[in-house]
């Protein structure tokens, strides 16, 4: 029942455009996905793939970072879930003819949709130094390969170890370790490029950087605001803890530039009037908000609850959380009143009576839950924006009671798991001593490289050897051109994949590819078949266990990949015990439960159906972790993102059908396209203003102003509702328009959601 690969590069040629819909999920979904998995799975695949995955005792989605519900459904799955677990579960392999037929220089000419249609990836290839294809090696080579890499460098700084957020808890904690065993704490991750900013600005704010409520808080909550996100394709099963919500009596704020039909109505295809019936509306108040002015709204709501503090003294502000657990508030109360209204709306495109009625919905409410995504992370003012969301959030004491609380949605399905894990350039001192103390070595202090710095290495020859786990960071790092010659700087890229992507092409002098076996793969090893462990957006941590059968038997799994490869670099006398790490995921539990904080008795809490929720002093008791002990109400300085005359802010996003870089197919339901990526969304007026033309077509050049002219060709023009000044294309096509040195302050993230962009009109591209 397998796919064929596919075997033309499909062009834009035949883009469709329509109206962008204004319901989310309903039949479509179930059209759109069902029969997808049957013909990349079959349907005996399909069933054991779909009925088990995100069940307790089953597999977790390969996709977002979505909590399960307590109680779970019978299809505890979305639309996308499905797609994502039938391109991992796919039942089609990459021939080994494939290598001499394609040549790495031909590789580089295909899309991600092409490469990633191609099948599962079931035998180490290696590209030697000079070479143009890549050819089969046997797994103790490969090894001998990257032993021989690194351990020829001068320094182990000299090397890098990025991590995508599908890797495992197991996997993660080992990688970590091996990568200080060898010497360094160069430990780029995804989440670098996405929710760095909401790390950095909870930790200052409350002490803790994750999301601070339960599943079960939506359901409790009178108010929900919603900013920078778009659950209907993102994280679709979030829509139905939103519906369920709204029947329970909340109210819904959306707060985004383009109207996602996610959030204004959601048709549940497990529930009659979800098939048939109207479905559910869900926003109560949609504000179009410009670019990068999410900042500037949440100053003017503290503003208006200010304002109702002083109309009706001690009836707004909660006085009694706000003086025993915070500090900074006659500070902030004092820079608020010098806010200027024209200035917040000049910077968000709203008008005063949107921003009252958002006040009232916020004062009306006991309960209030503020939840967001990449769309608030990837600016230059992220981290005070998100600070700013938890101002007001605190002014209310909306933290560490029912139904209240900040709710950052991660994006892949286990980046937080995989920070907790010890994956980040620079963990904090208290874990390193745990680490250094249960194995008894001295890991490297001095903090490493993220992502962008790991890249700029490359560039200024630093780093020589780049491993990744997973991922696909040529093509998801910002400044494609300059992210690929750094690569191709470096004198060793291996890359432990499932599939084929756009870092298979753009390679080190040298590439490995190292084919891994996915999360719904039966992972059997010595000690018999294998779990591993995740961590969801709201802190519960709980077993994942494959339920297919792999479609070849050379492929290893992640741990057993690290744990050989850690043997063959650190040498046969190296004390850590890998072999037993690969034979038995136990023994990593074991030293997970001694180093990281929370997960005492790790193998026992995570065999119990469900899992556990790991400690959050916040939520749970109220007690910030801050140095003073304190939640902090953090000032900031407003700065509006400057829009010079003819010019338009970007923003990249994802279409319906696509996960991070990962392509399913060229369309976007949701938005009206369909059969093509290759388009810019763009507001009527803008249109008018600029004397262009829906269905026309322009270059789109970023002005970052360091002098180069980064572009975008030939994206044919959609005539789009977006908030007025503001344009949308697809990530990962418009990470070309990104500088690297372009990045959020205070988390090093590519700002991504407000690029200064001008258009330029071309004729229609000519298609062969």
């Amino acid at each position: 029942m397998a796919s064929k690969p596919l075997e033309h590069d499909p062009t834009d040629k035949d883009l469709v455009v329509s109206a962008p819909k204004k319901s989310a999920v309903g039949v479509p979904s179930l059209l759109a996905s069902i029969p997808l998995a049957l013909n990349e799975m079959g349907p005996v695949r399909t069933l054991k793939t779909l009925r088990h995955m995100n069940q307790k005792d089953g597999f977790d989605c390969p996709s977002c970072a979505w909590p399960d519900p307590p109680n779970r459904k019978v299809a505890e799955f979305c639309e996308n879930g499905a797609k994502a677990v039938a391109w991992e579960a796919d039942t089609l392999k990459v021939a080994q003819s494939f290598w001499a037929l394609h040549p790495v220089s031909e590789l580089k000419t295909k899309s991600e949709y092409w490469l990633g249609s191609q099948g599962r990836l079931v035998e180490p290839v290696y590209k030697p130094a000079g070479a143009d294809h890549y050819r089969p090696i046997s797994w103790d080579n490969a090894f001998g390969i990257i032993g021989r890499e690194l351990n020829a460098l001068q320094s182990p700084d000299e090397a890098t170890f990025y991590t995508s957020g599908r890797a495992s808890n197991e996997a993660a904690f080992t990688y970590q370790l091996f990568a200080r065993a060898f010497g360094t704490n160069n430990l780029p991750d995804c989440s670098n490029m996405c929710h760095e900013s909401t790390g950095k600005a909870m930790e200052e704010s409350i002490g803790v950087g994750k999301a601070a409520i339960h599943y079960e808080d939506f359901a409790k909550s009178d108010l929900i605001i919603i900013m920078g996100q778009n659950p209907g394709t993102n994280h679709p099963r979030m829509l139905t803890a939103l519906e369920e919500a709204k029947e329970a009596g909340a109210s819904i704020i959306a707060i985004n530039p383009l109207p996602e039909a996610g959030l204004m109505n959601f048709k549940n295809p497990q529930r009659p009037r979800g098939l048939i019936g109207k479905g559910t509306d869900l926003a109560d108040q949609y504000l179009k908000i410009r670019l990068a002015g999410d900042m500037a709204l949440m100053q003017a709501l503290a503003k208006r609850v200010f304002e109702a503090e002083d109309a009706a003294p001690g009836s707004v502000l909660d006085h009694l959380f706000l003086e025993g657990h915070c500090i900074g508030l006659a500070e902030y109360r004092e820079h608020l009143s010098t806010l200027r209204e024209a200035d917040v709306l000049a910077a968000t495109g709203l008008d005063s009576a949107q921003i009252d009625e958002l006040a009232r919905r916020y004062l009306d409410a006991e309960n209030v839950i503020i939840t967001w995504a990449m769309g608030l992370t990837q600016h230059k003012k992220a981290v005070p924006t998100i600070q700013e969301i938890m101002n007001v959030l605190l002014l209310r004491g909306n933290i560490g009671k029912p139904g209240a609380g900040p709710c950052p949605i991660r994006g892949h399905s286990n980046v937080q798991g995989d920070r907790t894990m010890g994956i980040w350039e620079k963990m904090p001192e208290a874990f390193m001593d745990k680490l250094a103390a249960e194995f008894d070595f001295d890991p490297p202090r001095e903090h490493g490289m993220d992502s962008v710095q790991s890249i700029q290495g490359m560039l200024q020859g630093k780093i020589k050897v780049l491993v990744a786990l997973g991922g696909n960071l040529v093509h998801a790092v910002s400044d494609t051109t300059v992210a690929q010659e750094a690569i191709g700087r470096t004198r060793l890229s291996a890359q432990i994949s499932t599939k084929l992507n756009r870092s298979h092409a753009y390679t080190g002098d040298a590439a490995l590819i190292l084919p891994t076996l996915g999360r719904s793969d039966i992972d059997r090893q010595r000690s018999g078949v294998q779990f591993v462990t995740v961590e969801d957006t709201v802190c519960a941590v709980h077993a994942s266990q494959g339920r297919v059968e792999p479609v070849s038997s050379k492929m290893l799994s992640e741990i057993a990949i690290i744990a050989r490869m850690a043997r063959r670099v650190l040498g046969k006398d190296h004390p850590f015990a890998w072999e037993g790490f690969a034979e038995n995921y136990d023994s990593i539990r074991e030293h997970i439960a001694a180093v990281v904080d929370g997960c005492e008795n790790y193998n026992e809490r995570v065999r119990v159906l469900g899992g556990f929720i790991l400690a959050h002093p916040p939520r749970d008791s109220r007690v910030f972790p801050t140095p003073s002990g304190k939640a902090v109400i953090v000032v900031n300085e407003l700065e509006a993102l400057a829009l010079p005359p003819g010019r338009l802010i970007l923003q990249s996003l994802r279409s319906h059908d696509q996960f991070n870089t990962t392509t399913y197919s060229l369309n976007d339901r949701y938005r009206g396209v369909r059969k093509g990526r290759n388009v810019l969304f763009v507001n009527p007026k803008d249109l008018e203003a600029l004397d262009l033309a829906d269905g026309s077509y322009v270059d789109v050049h970023s002005e970052a102003g360091d002098g180069v002219d980064r572009v975008l060709r030939a994206l044919r023009i959609i005539s789009y509702p977006t908030a007025e000044g503001c344009t949308a294309t697809y990530f990962p096509e418009a990470n070309v328009l990104v500088p690297l040195a372009a990045t959020a302050e205070g988390s090093n993230t590519p700002i991504s959601k407000s690029l200064i962009v001008r258009l330029e009109p071309v004729g229609p591209p000519v298609f062969a």
